[in-house]
């Protein structure tokens, strides 16, 4: 499908603007990280370095093994959620140089920052749940994310089986989707952006850094079969853990699929108002599931205000509730996570059944 439209503009999304803007003037504080945030990606850096380092070289008993690639797996989340992330979208600092160092972050872990930021920053964000367009829907022909999707027989059994699916992401997105979108030149039916020669090396670099990583050492070290086991443990946690948490800000009971007027191409709504309608937050309260998911439960602030560091998704979320109950827009939230899971499941199931 061609790239559709939005609604023109009206007074909402400037004068939010208009507002956060205000907050941060009149707090003194910098759009972009703080000192906690830089302390909290050192902590999540060097707790991964070295559990990665006492799994390769020091080769633990079969059972802490287990446990450290789970923990190793968590932490790897952890750092896409809250160094990689922040970095990606410009907000981690004011430094241009350590935003694309925390970006970068992804690179080491076998993703690739160019098609993240294709994928994510400019699709996802601009699109977000429009089918066809936003990639993050199409998990085909194994789930049925979108009621514009066809549906087959296995979906009725998606809201079973998903948590299976969710813990092969990691696996299939630095060995195959990434490949996937290099060759073919697209994101889904989005083309991406020429790659320049830097771009080109950076793909294969680190690619190639990534196996000798997380592959040949390991195997070296520790042999083949333990490291599978141990390979397997890790990629299944980091890739159940960041597929649930973006999948509960998006795909949820109460959160819109808009698709464009057949004959206008254009969206109902103007930009800010579709972000809100499409997204949901979850656990706003849990200082330990903000500290862990990077803010990501504060989806709705993120999505207006991706340049906008994750710590200051609080504050600024008290702002966007007010502008969203003066202009009667719904502001989608779950008080805590397994709520939003449960919604999550639930919508599986009735995607799969209608």
């Amino acid at each position: 499908m061609s790239v559709p439209k939005f609604a023109a503009s009206r007074s909402f999304h400037t004068e939010l603007k208009s507002r956060i803007n205000a907050y941060f003037e009149e707090a003194g504080k910098s759009q972009t990280g703080n000192s906690g945030l830089f302390v909290k990606a050192l902590i999540l850096t060097t707790a991964f370095v070295l559990v990665y380092l006492h799994l390769v070289f020091f080769t633990p008993s079969a059972f802490i093994g287990i446990l450290e690639c789970i923990l190793l797996g968590g932490i790897g989340a952890a750092i896409g959620f809250n160094v990689m992330h922040d970095g990606a979208h410009g907000s981690f600092s004011k430094s241009k140089w350590l935003n694309q160092f925390a970006a970068f972050t992804l690179n080491v872990l076998g993703g690739n920052s160019f098609m993240w930021n294709m994928k994510h920053n400019l699709i996802h964000h601009m699109y977000t749940n429009v089918d066809g367009v936003d990639d993050d829907l199409d998990v085909q022909p194994w789930m049925r994310m979108s009621s514009t999707q066809p549906r087959r027989k296995l979906h009725r059994f998606q809201h079973l089986y998903f948590w299976f699916l969710y813990a092969l992401l990691y696996i299939a997105w630095i060995f195959f989707m990434d490949y996937q979108k290099y060759f073919k030149g697209k994101i889904g039916g989005m083309p991406i952006k020429k790659m320049t020669a830097t771009d080109q090396s950076v793909f294969w670099g680190f690619k190639v850094i990534h196996l000798l990583l997380f592959m040949a050492l390991p195997i070296y070290t520790v042999g083949f079969v333990s490291w599978l086991v141990g390979f397997v443990v890790f990629a299944a946690v980091a890739g159940f853990t960041l597929s649930l948490v973006f999948q509960l800000a998006h795909t949820v009971e109460h959160a819109a699929f808009p698709m464009p007027d057949e004959i206008t191409n254009k969206l109902e709504d103007e930009w800010a108002i579709h972000q809100i309608k499409t997204t949901a937050n979850f656990a706003t309260h849990n200082k330990v599931i903000s500290w862990l998911v990077g803010g990501l439960n504060f989806q709705v602030e993120h999505h207006l205000f991706p340049k906008i560091s994750h710590v200051h998704y609080p504050a600024i979320s008290k702002i966007i509730k007010q502008m969203c109950e003066e202009f009667d827009i719904t502001y989608n939230e779950y008080p805590k996570m397994r709520y939003a899971v449960a919604s999550h499941v639930s919508y599986l199931r009735e995607m799969g059944r209608k």
